[in-house]
């Protein structure tokens, strides 16, 4: 079976392939394809047009030639194109892209042939350009062997299937969204050691365009190696984001050294959601907090600094 050629251009490839499925929106059976062409022909007609369909919220129309279309040099064979009708109701300067396929009903095998533009069945339809299709679709020769099935006791049947690619204009951008240096968050927590509760929130403060809160587990965390101050970071206003959005940020957590300038602090990167939190639990020894020349407690005053140094940002558009 010979390959089909391009129409319109002589660079293009088209995509033939085969499948079951009819074409999802429009057919045309013809039983009497030589009597067709034979009328077309005595009245110097060259192509007979279908009624129009809807497609994509859009009018069309098949073209269909059963000699062949002459301006595309293509007799001796079937030419088949898709056009939009009712063009006079559409927007000035409209333009459309549009996936289409034609198909030719292979009655012997019961399965459908299927032309495609080379470029992923993409093209595009404006006012300059109206219709898009194959001139030599399949040579006569070809299309009128009985063996191969899709002329049968003078019947066949084509058909188109459409899709309109509609920009919603919906998207998003996401970017990096980064802090100074001094963009910190400082919470002092005094009377430390009176404090009798599990654990401590800070108020919310805003950097990266998000708020976030520190936590502090004064009684801290014990484990095989000792007892240990527990520090924690959440996004706060986690509530805000979409189900299953996730924001990526790099943070810092201090425990200020009061007295020698030599802190406790670490540097680290999270994924953070709505249910998620970076919880250190061997943050700082008790030990080493309560050592008064280690300059973590001073006055009975522990002062934490929380800090986001980047964080990802989602911007929806539409």
């Amino acid at each position: 079976m010979e390959d089909p050629l391009p129409n319109d251009n002589a660079d293009s490839e088209v995509v033939r392939s085969t499948r079951e499925v009819p074409p999802a929106h429009y057919t045309i059976k013809v039983d009497s394809f030589s009597l067709l062409s034979n009328i077309l022909s005595a009245s110097e007609v060259e192509k007979y047009e279908s009624d129009m369909f809807e497609a994509g919220g859009y009018k069309w129309k098949l073209l269909l030639y059963p000699r062949g279309r002459t301006e595309r040099n293509a007799n001796g064979y079937v030419s088949l194109y898709l056009e939009i009708a009712e063009t006079d109701t559409l927007p000035l300067g409209w333009e459309m892209n549009v996936k289409f396929s034609i198909f030719v009903y292979d009655q012997l095998r019961d399965k459908y042939l299927t032309f495609q533009d080379g470029h992923g069945g993409m093209v595009r339809f404006h006012g300059m350009k109206t219709e898009h299709g194959f001139a030599r679709l399949l040579s006569l020769e070809n299309f009128s062997n009985a063996s191969n099935g899709y002329l049968v006791d003078d019947s066949c049947i084509f058909g188109a299937e459409i899709f309109v690619i509609k920009s919603t204009g919906n998207g998003e951008c996401v970017s990096v969204v980064k802090t100074g240096d001094d963009n910190f968050h400082s919470w002092k927590l005094e009377k430390f050691s009176a404090l009798n509760t599990k654990r401590c929130w800070s108020e919310e403060f805003t950097s990266a365009g998000q708020k976030w809160k520190l936590a502090v587990y004064p009684k801290g965390y014990s484990s095989q190696s000792g007892e240990y101050l527990c520090l924690a970071i959440i996004l706060a206003d986690s509530v805000s984001l979409p189900p299953g959005r996730l924001l990526y940020a790099e943070y810092r957590l201090c425990i200020r050294d009061q007295i020698r300038g030599q802190h406790e602090e670490i540097t680290d990167a999270s994924w953070f959601s709505t249910s998620s939190k970076c919880l250190y639990m061997e943050f700082l020894s008790l030990s080493a907090l309560h050592d008064p020349s280690r300059g973590f407690l001073v006055n009975d005053t522990l002062i934490v600094e929380g800090q986001i140094k980047f964080s990802t940002a989602v911007k929806r558009f539409s």
